[in-house]
């Protein structure tokens, strides 16, 4: 890949806006001058005009697949319960109303992980990949119906939504709620989903979003209790651990991280397959000619490249050393998963779309650690079952134009892909 047309180290500056709206290869170019001229810079934190979200000291961007491999094993000294999703410190009510058990530590995450594990019994998740392969079917009659489209609202965004809200016990009814609050939460800088301009807006409509997503939820709880059935809303409520449930603002917390994690990571995922088989036919036809053997190293060679979510935050909870560099306790860490996963000190041509590539230890579920995707094995069968589903059936399926990114930092969303079949 040719990075003599980018952005000097000087001049790269990943708390502007404006960087994320740059085209994808001078993004790429960008971390790639970091990674080898200066792996651990250090960024002014991105300024919102809000009484509610003051400015904080800044943070090091961590862009090399070994710090951000080291930092996830040591919670004990990078924490998580500071905020993981976001660079400017939130008040700690926004905190646990978006993050859930992403934005805490041990003991209270490791509480909340096991009463959720113990929630996803192995008939529950025989149910749930029983619904996945029903879905993907369901979704793909339709493709054939239709002959084109919207590759991300008619067939990427469909599965994990309709996946998620089955399994929770959401009635379709919901469907168009949960979609859209979850493109408001994830999708906050971008105008197409929130109008910019005033920042008290934009946060205003993040917490309406999350409120009506908390209420479906709670609400339907509430019922659970009283009259379970055998969705994992029920289990959730009526699961308990060491003597312990989840409490009302834990199950609606959770809900909120499954619908925006579980939901729009995985739509993303499947978005970008569809781009990258389109830009790399002889990669397509590999996977084709035998779908059984290449379908798992071609899910996790999406996963690699695409890294759905661009990064998660660490905070220091002792002053220490990384890479050579002091830091205070306190010290914000932006593990940036999408630029480890090119780093080329671990993976050979890492621009390339390789479906055989082995090993592909990739960090787009996150690094080692007690935070690792709870959700890493139900997004790999999803994602594997729509791309066999498609290529079984609409074997000429492509992209047609340019995907239409997301503007944001946080995830890297595709809104829009249009294909043919």
């Amino acid at each position: 890949m040719n990075f003599q047309d980018v952005l000097t180290v000087d001049q790269i500056n990943l708390s502007d806006l404006e960087f994320w709206a740059r085209p994808l290869a001078e993004r790429e170019g960008a971390f790639h001058r970091l990674r080898t001229q200066q792996p651990l810079p250090f960024f002014a934190e991105p300024e919102i005009q809000s009484e509610l979200i003051p400015v904080g000291p800044g943070y090091f961007a961590v862009t090399k697949y070994d710090d951000i491999v080291e930092i996830s094993k040591n919670a004990e000294q990078f924490c998580s319960g500071k905020g993981a999703t976001s660079i400017t410190d939130l008040p700690d009510f926004m905190n646990d109303f978006f993050g859930s058990m992403i934005n805490m530590d041990d003991p209270r995450h490791a509480r909340l992980r096991k009463i959720v594990s113990a929630a996803f019994t192995p008939r529950m998740l025989k149910s749930i990949e029983d619904q996945v392969v029903i879905a993907a079917r369901e979704i793909v009659d339709e493709v054939i119906a239709k002959g084109g489209g919207d590759f991300v609202t008619d067939v990427a965004a469909r599965l994990p939504l309709k996946v998620i809200c089955d399994m929770m016990g959401i009635p379709e009814s919901e469907y168009d709620t949960v979609f859209s609050r979850s493109n408001i939460i994830l999708g906050a800088a971008d105008e197409e989903y929130v109008a910019q301009g005033d920042p008290d807006y934009v946060i205003n409509a993040l917490l309406t979003a999350g409120g009506d997503l908390h209420k479906l939820v709670s609400d339907l709880g509430a019922a659970r209790r009283e009259n379970p059935t055998n969705d994992l809303t029920s289990a959730l409520v009526n699961t308990e651990v060491d003597g312990e449930r989840l409490t009302d603002q834990e199950l609606g917390s959770f809900f909120i991280l499954l619908v925006v994690a579980g939901n729009e990571t995985t739509r993303n995922a499947i978005a970008h397959g569809l781009n990258f088989f389109t830009e790399n036919p002889d990669q397509k036809a590999l996977v084709m000619a035998d779908l059984d053997a290449r379908m798992p190293g071609a899910v996790e060679e999406i996963v690699r490249l695409a890294a759905p979510v661009v990064w998660m935050r660490r905070t220091a909870t002792h002053a220490g050393t990384l890479r050579g560099v002091a830091y205070e306790e306190g010290a914000k860490f932006i593990l940036f998963y999408w630029s480890a996963n090119r780093d080329e000190d671990v993976f050979t041509d890492p621009y390339t779309f390789d479906v055989t590539r082995a090993p592909n230890a990739h960090l787009g579920f996150g690094g080692p650690g007690p935070h690792f995707c709870l959700g890493a094995h139900l997004a790999r069968r999803e994602i594997g079952v729509m791309w066999k589903e498609l290529f079984t059936r609409v074997p000429n399926i492509r992209a047609t134009a340019a995907p239409d990114r997301l503007l944001s930092s946080f995830i890297n969303g595709i809104k829009h892909l249009p294909f043919e079949v």
